[in-house]
């Protein structure tokens, strides 16, 4: 069971919106694009794995993916892929990268060969026992039973060569249902019971907290940066104009009534997750109180407050 299902990491959603609104030319868009490159092809390489815990029996096992759980006041610790069982806990690490690959154990780093040349990663075992270390703690400060913590750092790119890893550590992600097969035969006593396992899960879910930076801060841009507008999800073009309750895009000449809420989002992803009716004229390119009232009414968005205190609260369900 898929207690909690794989979305798309904050991080990327952020990535593409503040892409989408600034200038061709701004100094920072290469950084930005490989950052954006790399934090999908981490994504790319979790969701590879799960057609492979698919072909697991579903009453079994309980699932949770990309959870990040406080350690401390002040710390967390994320794990890409947690496995429940009444046995045992899974924990999975999972890596896209090509090339091939040596996991050095003596100085902890695992170094990717890929066209003659040599790169440098942290020790994903060493990750992979730190979060269990974690993990284990955060079990016995919530009073579960002492239970066995496993892990695995899944390869997801199946034409990645593993040169030289400790056994039974490092695998493909072909070879997952199988590994776990081999575990549920080795681990035969039942530690968890179902009442328990529910409540693990669902405590694990109710403290999963997302990364959420502020990503203008993050990489330094100042908000006057940001390009205003409503864009257009046929061609990108920013902005579209108001016309006779549409959205009208002098471009691609393309209409919609609610292509707003896209924009809205952004807005979400860069400044911030409440929005007044001036800060919305303002970003939206709108001239009109009333329009903008309306079309934030209409959106079905929660507010606080009257008049020009009101503000509106930019949650939307899928993000």
């Amino acid at each position: 069971m898929i207690k909690k299902p794989r979305k798309i990491p904050l991080k990327i959603l952020k990535l593409e919106a503040l892409l989408r609104r600034l200038p061709s030319d701004h100094p920072k868009r290469n950084q930005l694009k490989e950052d954006l490159a790399k934090n999908k092809a981490g994504y790319n390489g979790e969701k590879a794995i799960d057609y492979h815990l698919l072909l697991l029996p579903d009453d079994k096992y309980t699932i949770l993916h990309d959870i990040r759980i406080p350690h401390n006041n002040t710390h967390y610790f994320q794990i890409d892929s947690l496995i429940i069982t009444p046995k045992y806990l899974l924990i999975l690490e999972v890596k896209n990268i090509n090339g091939s690959l040596h996991f050095d154990q003596t100085f902890h780093q695992l170094i990717r060969t890929i066209n003659e040349g040599e790169e440098a990663f942290p020790d994903p075992i060493l990750q992979v026992q730190r979060q269990t270390s974690q993990l284990r703690m955060w079990l016995e400060k919530h009073k579960f039973p002492s239970i066995p913590i496993c892990s695995f750092v899944v390869i997801s790119n199946p034409s990645t060569i593993i040169k030289a890893a400790p056994n039974k550590v490092v695998i493909h992600a072909a070879s997952l249902p199988h590994k776990i097969n081999k575990l549920d035969k080795f681990y035969t006593q039942d530690i968890l019971t179902l009442k328990e396992i529910k409540k693990l899960s669902n405590l694990l879910t109710k403290q999963h907290q997302p990364l959420d930076q502020n990503i203008l801060q993050h990489y330094h841009i100042p908000q006057t940066d940001i390009i205003t507008g409503v864009y257009c999800p046929e061609c990108f073009h920013i902005s579209m104009i108001r016309k006779r309750g549409k959205w009208f895009c002098p471009q691609c000449l393309n209409l919609s009534r609610d292509t707003h809420i896209p924009s809205l989002k952004d807005y979400s992803f860069l400044i911030g997750k409440e929005i007044t009716n001036q800060q919305a004229r303002e970003f939206l390119n709108i001239t009109s109180i009333t329009v903008t009232k309306k079309l934030l009414l209409s959106s079905n968005l929660q507010y606080s407050g009257d008049k020009k205190g009101r503000k509106y609260k930019l949650i939307f369900p899928e993000t």
